[in-house]
């Protein structure tokens, strides 16, 4: 069997249901009966919600697991380079053969039934967990909370909610506050819930959510605090203080993310020796990610080359307060984006800390914004732009226009598989 046996069974499921999106649980449930309910046999699930720092907020909670010496199943969305990543089972990626085994059988439970692709991907992996023995099942929301497919485990372990901010407003609303609805819809009856850095408005809400459902709230700058200290992250609660190393991940961000994280691992138990090795180790791509080898970087030449996945306007502010921390060098943004995104507000925090953009499209997606779209969002917002019709293209003009200084390639996750692909 090949990886393309693999990409064809996923191809065939994308054409099951017409949109790309369809929030209800439903189908979900009604697949996951027929498979005789692989979710409930699943290890102890964390479930992991919000807009911004999901994925690094995971990456560093299974870092430290493994550093406390348990097994790890899981499961984040959307992939970078190939679907594999989205499925770990027990610290290692889905193989092709288990892939394959439990994508077909998701198949053909379904028989050609409506069910969108996330849906049955999302049963396909609570298969895999079920059949493979680990300690915990990290568990990624896809979007939203309350009606997305995860959101099917009853009696999590333990909940989580990374900062919400405005993204997907066409599914979830268009205020923090639907938004936070949405998100703290997998807040659980008793279950504790951790809370990361959030606004007031998305504050009250999981309140009041948790308030209802008696659910422990162990909220950031009440129960538990973070900060970077010199060289070193403090973090404090109810069990003390901890000075730990910066986590591997760069950028001011992270090390909220990280006492998100902390905050869990503490509720789980863990040594202060594996929240350490957590920071210490933690491997997350295209999140601030320095690309040091490959076909690009050697274009690319005289310029560092960056590369972060971040598409709304927290993600921008991130980017652009990292950048703030990096040596003094010329910063120029290489941006591809969907149209579905809001292109100014992700542009509008780097006003001040760039050159310039190029805009490029966002290859084989039929909802990327125009290269020309994206530079006339940055004119608009006083920033010099131009636009490039790829990546490489927009590499060689950089170096014509500019001598050294740092690249970063940024404004979608899709973009970011795509240069990971090309620069392997």
């Amino acid at each position: 069997m090949n990886l393309l046996k693999s990409t064809s069974i996923l191809s065939d499921l994308l054409s099951l249901h017409p949109k790309i999106i369809d929030l209800t649980l439903d189908r979900v449930t009604s697949l996951l009966n027929k498979l005789h309910n692989p979710e409930k046999e699943v290890p102890p699930v964390i479930h992991i919600a919000g807009t911004n720092g999901k994925g690094s907020t995971q990456a560093l909670i299974r870092s430290g697991l493994e550093g406390f010496g348990k097994s790890v199943h899981a499961y984040t969305s959307p992939h970078l380079s190939k679907f594999h990543e989205r499925i770990v089972l027990s610290g290692d990626l889905i193989t092709e053969k288990e892939l394959i085994k439990t994508l077909k059988e998701c198949q053909i439970v379904n028989a050609n039934k409506p069910i969108t692709f996330f849906e049955i991907t999302t049963c396909a992996a609570f298969l895999a967990f079920s059949r493979i023995r680990a300690d915990y099942t990290l568990l990624e929301v896809g979007l939203g909370g309350r009606l997305d497919a995860t959101n099917v485990i009853e009696n999590p372990e333990l909940t989580i909610i990374t900062p919400i901010s405005l993204d997907h407003t066409q599914f979830l609303g268009d205020t923090i506050s639907s938004i936070a609805k949405e998100k703290a819809g997998i807040i659980k009856k008793g279950v504790p819930c951790i809370v990361g850095p959030q606004t007031q408005q998305a504050l009250s809400v999981i309140r009041m959510v948790s308030k209802d459902l008696g659910s422990p709230l162990k909220v950031y700058s009440e129960n538990w605090h973070v900060k970077k200290e010199k060289n070193t992250l403090v973090y404090q609660d109810e069990f003390g203080k901890l000075v730990l190393p910066l986590p591997r991940l760069i950028g001011d961000h992270q090390v909220m993310n990280a006492g998100t994280a902390i905050a869990a691992m503490r509720e789980l138990k863990l040594s202060n020796k594996a929240i350490e090795y957590g920071l210490r180790n933690v491997s997350w791509p295209a999140r601030m990610q320095r690309l040091k080898l490959g076909p690009l970087v050697d274009i690319a030449n005289d310029f560092e080359l960056w590369l972060d996945g971040g598409h709304n306007e927290a993600a921008g502010k991130a980017i652009s307060s990292t950048l703030n921390l990096l040596p003094n060098k010329q910063n120029i943004l290489i941006c591809g984006m969907l149209k579905t995104k809001d292109i100014v507000g992700f542009l509008k925090p780097f006003r001040g800390a760039i050159k310039s953009v190029c805009g490029i499209p966002v290859p084989g997606e039929d909802c990327t914004s125009s290269p020309e779209n994206i530079a006339d969002f940055a004119d608009g917002l006083g920033i010099a732009s131009f636009s490039a019709q790829n990546v490489q293209e927009a590499i060689k003009k950089i170096q014509k226009k500019y001598s050294k200084g740092r690249i970063i390639i940024c404004g979608s996750l899709y973009l970011a598989g795509n240069i990971l692909k090309k620069n392997s």
